[in-house]
């Protein structure tokens, strides 16, 4: 009886090991090791004020975003198509001497004071200032050397579920004609779910004004690739603030029903450039701040943007009160970009998040005024998938 019972218990124990003895030679049950997001930095280039260098960042499922501390430019960013395949959706250059020659703003960061400033003036506690006029006779973009042409100290950031860079940076009292001492911190992060955060902070010494965003020129068919013109582009936004011939809001708000500034359900964007429209002519097309629809304070949904023959659907997210909708019109084919491709006319368009153009000379807007004890804080998220 005990031989009995023993047999049967002997031939399970070979058969288990047998099992085990397959399975170790099976690669399919070997232990998966997950790959993690990485951060790699590379030399760049030197600037006027020293090396620039080149971050990239890269998360789990491939989606990829390069990012100089040379004007906190995005150089690049890869994100999949409906197909799997990954491409470049943001214009720009190979080179770091083409960002630091003159050009439109690829995917700069934007201080002190993102869009523009009507005649380069304005007044703080009865003390008036003055701005550079580089936009005809306006002030654009913080001036003659904004953020866009300074180099940022860079620190990278490793998360569990997340890689990232903070850029640094202090723009000194009257700086471009601006007063105080004003420290900035801008933080891209790339996450796991394939979003692109950008969150800004900022303090200063002295009462000074600050609207920070980012200038990417999107294509989400590929940079390079042709217009942008069947995008289908949504913003979620009743009204608009109508510009004057040099593109100063003219301190009304204007409801977006019935005119071409109705991007409330998903339109082509070429679907109504050409319509005779006295604001299209004034920005030859759209180059114009909408009024978000806003529910509180913190973060939400205000836009989106799909191309259909690529699948990609990008979603934006914002602390903001504003969206500057630009539609590439300036673009005229003399920017020779990444991989030699040509940027024709409306090759890109930008959706910059920010506070009113000429918020401080219009007192019905919403205030950019920063006082020391104060800080500066906004935040927008850019989620890519496909459809």
């Amino acid at each position: 009886m005990k031989i009995t019972v023993l047999l049967p218990l002997i031939s399970l124990m070979m058969v288990f090991t047998a099992c085990q003895e397959d399975k170790s030679n099976d690669k399919s049950s070997e232990k998966v090791i997950l790959q993690k997001s990485t951060i790699t930095k590379t030399y760049f280039g030197d600037s006027p004020d020293g090396p620039a260098y080149l971050f990239t960042l890269k998360n789990v499922d491939g989606t990829e975003v390069q990012i100089t501390n040379y004007g906190g430019i995005i150089v690049s960013l890869k994100t999949k198509d409906k197909n799997g395949s990954f491409g470049d959706i943001v214009l720009g250059f190979d080179s770091i001497g083409n960002y630091v020659d003159e050009h439109p703003y690829f995917g700069a960061i934007i201080g002190r004071y993102g869009n523009r400033i009507a005649k380069g003036k304005f007044s703080l506690d009865g003390e008036n200032y003055s701005l550079a006029t580089n936009n005809g006779p306006n002030h654009l973009h913080g001036g003659i050397k904004g953020f866009d042409k300074v180099l940022w100290q860079a620190s990278e950031i490793e998360e569990e579920s997340a890689v990232g860079l903070a850029l640094n940076y202090l723009s000194k009292d009257m700086e471009e004609g601006y007063p105080g001492n004003l420290s900035i911190e801008v933080i891209y992060l790339l996450t796991e779910d394939n979003s692109l955060s950008i969150s800004y902070s900022a303090s200063t010494d002295k009462k000074t004004i600050c609207n920070l965003t980012n200038h990417s020129y999107f294509n989400l068919g590929g940079a390079g690739n042709g217009d942008i013109l069947s995008h289908e582009l949504m913003i979620n936004a009743d009204q608009f603030t109508p510009v004057d011939e040099t593109l100063i809001p003219t301190g009304i708000f204007q409801d977006v029903d019935g005119t071409p500034f109705d991007f409330r359900t998903a339109t082509s964007i070429g679907k109504r450039i050409d319509f005779e429209d006295t604001q299209l002519e004034y920005g030859l097309g759209y180059d114009h701040n909408f009024v978000l629809n806003r529910n509180n304070e913190g973060l939400e949904k205000i836009a989106s943007l799909y191309e259909v023959n690529s699948g990609r659907f990008m979603e934006i997210l914002t602390t903001e009160p504003g969206l500057q909708f630009y539609s590439g019109n300036f673009l005229d084919g003399s920017n020779v970009g990444k991989e030699g491709k040509v940027y024709h006319h409306r090759y890109g368009l930008c959706l910059e998040t920010q506070h009113y153009p000429d918020s401080p000379n219009q007192a019905s807007f919403p205030s950019v005024t920063l006082n020391p004890g104060e800080e500066y804080s906004s935040k927008t998220v850019y989620r890519f998938s496909v459809k």
